[in-house]
């Protein structure tokens, strides 16, 4: 079976690979230092295993597995972690696999033969648990298959179009199956709402103008108008205001 490594530190990595090539039946197929180039490195060879560290830069371990845990077919994870007990009463609980640091062969062997794949009920249960940041730090899309992330910080507004919505972003638009609603809250801090069907990036804003059709939004980025809805106008003006006594 193909396994990848991911932790950010590199001793742990060699000695995790190590102990992987002693173990019959399991191939290193990569190692990764963070959750963005896991991901990468996931859509590029389909390992069955995914050993993941949690705290890493760029993007953690469990934000990270949730990601994974959107493929058609996602890898089984396993997390290896330095946590305190109450973080391991987490995983037990809602039977995510993990090994604790520094990681034994046995119970690496264990752990292999176990693995299994995790939902995203798990995952985002184990999240709330620990006290891990809610807010992801990107979106992940579905393009031919595979697994592309859109860092959030670079998406300028959400906008709902039928059944999904279309982010728009740095390098373009892309559709995801994630709620307006969903979004808000989780990104509450970072957008805010102008319409029923849309959500902007507040550090995207950069005025209000008015046409013969109502109130249009005007971003830094991007040439698009977006209109503002006669609810949502007076949250907006309120947002500009401020903004400008902060400047």
């Amino acid at each position: 079976m193909k396994i990848i490594v991911v932790d950010d530190e590199q001793p742990a990595r060699e000695r995790l690979c190590r102990l992987i090539r002693e173990l019959h039946g399991y191939e290193v197929a990569g190692e990764a230092a963070n959750g963005r180039e896991a991901i990468a490195l996931y859509t590029a060879l389909k390992p069955e295993i995914v050993l993941l560290d949690i705290r890493m830069p760029v993007m953690d371990g469990l934000e990270t597995a949730q990601h994974l845990s959107t493929d058609e077919t996602p890898p089984a994870v396993i997390f290896t972690t330095a946590y305190s007990d109450h973080a391991l009463e987490a995983f037990n609980t809602h039977a995510v696999g993990y090994l604790l640091k520094p990681v034994r062969k046995e119970n690496l062997a264990a752990s292999l033969a176990a693995a299994r794949r995790s939902t995203r009920a798990q995952l985002q249960a184990v999240n709330d648990e620990i006290g891990a940041s809610k807010a992801r730090t990107h979106l992940c899309v579905h393009i031919r298959g595979n697994l592309e992330l859109i860092p959030v910080e670079e998406i300028y507004y959400f906008r709902a179009e039928d059944k999904y919505v279309v982010l728009h972003h740095r390098n373009g638009q892309s559709l995801i199956e994630d709620s307006l609603v969903k979004l808000e809250e989780e990104f509450s801090d970072r957008f805010m709402r102008i319409h029923r069907n849309a959500l902007v990036a507040k550090a995207e804003v950069s005025g209000l103008e008015q046409s013969g059709a109502g109130s249009a939004l005007k971003l830094k980025h991007c040439e698009q108008r977006l209109s503002v809805s006669r609810r949502h106008l007076p949250t907006v003006r309120h947002f500009l205001k401020h903004q400008s006594l902060m400047s």
